[in-house]
């Protein structure tokens, strides 16, 4: 009989403690429920009466606790505004009943069953909302990653038509700008304009090797890896010129890789780009350092740079298609490089500190 006195007391004072409750609750300015939040603290008070009687089931509080995770979840609430209200709502329960004419051996069974009402309410509706927004964030993962691919097959598509109607000009041109070089050495600007046009067909490769027809190959052959980045260099000498910047490299003359030379090639430029990028606002020395050697179960190749940090939270994404901190940026450089790397059975890693930014590329022995 005892719980059953308990259960009418909370009954009588129901209403000053619902309202108490209303004044005190954590409610955000955009909750579309939010009055909602003191009919939800209603059927909870309630609940606690009836669960004093017994005459309600764990079931009974898990469904509550399911439909209030679900508005809650739906709200976009912060998770911890909700668990101050419940335990602010556990608070007026406990010191309405400590009010009335209860004795200590009454009400400490009662305070248990009352914690434990609670407690079951809590844990069912945290891992509901838990449940929920994982399935959310996996929900858009999905749909960004079907964007991704989306986007990918439509720029691959355009890459395609696009690599025919430019291409073929585009190599006229570079062997008449080489036949005018040949002709008239003297002739200024030629090495600029053959440069450039050796940098816009960097530009369209790229976007060949990110559609379907980039991934058609010529039979692999075994090149050497200090003498690609020999030509890597002299190819890059105006852009390292124009940075000022440092530039140490030593690679292991015995170093070799088997795939696509052209390909790699490809990758060694962007990131050396990338990272006279880097330097272009840095005052002080500007440097980059190329490494490379091999050990019995791997090629390590490394470039690295002293400039602006890349921040934390970017690291992970910085492999991604399209994602880009350039104005003009495509989002796609690394993106290919990655590709590529993996094509020829390797992996690539990057860290960055104040101190440095480091590429890591492993290839394995074949």
């Amino acid at each position: 009989m005892a719980m059953d006195d308990l259960a009418l007391y909370l009954d009588e004072h129901e209403d000053a403690a619902v309202e108490e409750f209303r004044r005190r609750i954590k409610v955000a300015e955009h909750d579309q429920f939010n009055e909602i939040i003191p009919l939800n603290g209603q059927a909870m008070y309630r609940m606690v009466a009836g669960y004093l009687r017994s005459k309600i089931t764990h079931e009974d509080i898990k469904d509550l606790a399911y439909k209030v995770a679900h508005e809650r979840n739906q709200a976009q609430i912060n998770i911890g505004d909700f668990v101050f209200n419940v335990c602010m709502g556990r608070e007026l329960v406990i010191d309405t009943l400590q009010k009335g004419p209860f004795s200590p051996n009454v009400l400490l069974p009662a305070l248990i069953k009352i914690n434990e009402c609670f407690d079951v309410f809590l844990v069912h509706a945290v891992s509901k909302y838990t449940e929920l927004k994982d399935s959310d964030l996996e929900e858009k993962k999905l749909f960004i990653e079907r964007s991704h691919k989306d986007r990918l097959t439509i720029l691959g598509q355009m890459a395609s038509s696009f690599v025919h109607e430019f291409r073929n000009p585009l190599t006229s041109i570079m062997g008449f700008s080489r036949l005018l070089k040949e002709d008239y050495p003297n002739l200024p600007y030629v090495d600029i304009i053959e440069n450039e046009l050796h940098q816009l067909n960097y530009r369209v490769s790229q976007f060949l090797l990110v559609s379907k027809k980039g991934a058609v190959h010529k039979k692999t052959e075994v090149f050497s890896i200090a003498l690609l980045f020999e030509e890597i260099l002299s190819f890059l000498y105006p852009n390292i010129v124009d940075v000022n910047a440092h530039i140490t490299c030593s690679i292991d003359p015995a170093l070799l890789l088997v795939g696509y030379r052209d390909e790699m090639r490809q990758v060694f430029i962007n990131i050396i780009s990338n990272a006279l990028d880097a330097l272009q606002r840095k005052n002080g020395e500007k440097e980059v350092a190329i490494k490379g050697a091999q050990t019995e179960e791997m090629a390590v190749i490394t470039i690295s740079n002293n400039g602006a940090p890349i921040p934390p939270d970017l690291l992970s994404v910085i492999f991604e298609p399209f994602f880009t901190t350039k104005e003009l940026g495509t989002g796609i450089g690394l993106y290919v490089c990655k590709e590529i790397i993996e094509r020829h059975g390797g992996m690539i890693a990057c860290e960055s500190s104040d101190q440095q930014t480091v590429f890591s590329m492993y290839f394995r022995h074949t």
